[in-house]
């Protein structure tokens, strides 16, 4: 029997979804994926973390790194592919921070793994996060690549690139037909 591959899984979870979305961007798309819909199986959850160490280049990496909320339960599955500590950066006052007594020591070799890189934004504040505190982040990963991996400041793999069409407001074609949004994400919605 063959094995799923990364899409086959986002649509037997429901984490690849179809509809009319308002993103944190205050774009709208007919499409969007919600990891956490993929993670909260445990199987799933591993096999993404075993996909992604096996995509990365051989290190001795000293940390991994995710930005909250999303990254959290793929970073933690990497690192015990890896068998390093795992932190997470949480946003204060819209600024990824360090809490919870964690530490990144200088020179440490961190791997930063998100679940879905959009802009790629996230990504380089924690990176900018982990040279402030003395860190080198030396390579990233992410279960899904929605177009800003090629934004990182670092090199990037993803167990899957997808592209889904957006739209202003004004010109979302769900919008004109007069269909409702839903807002599926995390994070708040930038201020109109």
């Amino acid at each position: 029997m063959p094995k799923k591959d990364i899409l086959e899984r986002l649509k037997e979870t429901g984490a690849l979804m179809e509809g009319h979305f308002l993103l944190s961007s205050g774009l709208h798309s007919d499409k969007y994926v919600q990891c956490a819909k993929l993670l909260q199986h445990p199987h799933h959850a591993t096999w993404c973390a075993e996909q992604l160490v096996d995509m990365l280049p051989e290190m001795d990496w000293d940390l991994v790194i995710s930005p909250a909320i999303g990254g959290i339960v793929i970073g933690q599955e990497v690192a015990r592919e890896l068998g390093v500590r795992h932190v997470f950066a949480e946003k204060v006052d819209s600024v990824p921070t360090l809490r919870r007594n964690f530490r990144i020591f200088e020179g440490d070799s961190v791997l930063l793994v998100e679940d879905v890189v959009t802009t790629g934004l996230s990504s380089n504040e924690v990176v900018k996060l982990v040279t402030e505190e003395g860190g080198n982040v030396t390579a990233a990963c992410a279960i899904i690549d929605r177009g800003g991996g090629k934004n990182l400041k670092v090199p990037f793999k993803a167990l899957a690139k997808l592209q889904f069409e957006i739209w202003e407001p004004e010109k979302c074609p769900k919008c004109m037909e007069g269909i409702p949004f839903i807002k599926p994400g995390s994070r708040k919605q930038k201020e109109e």
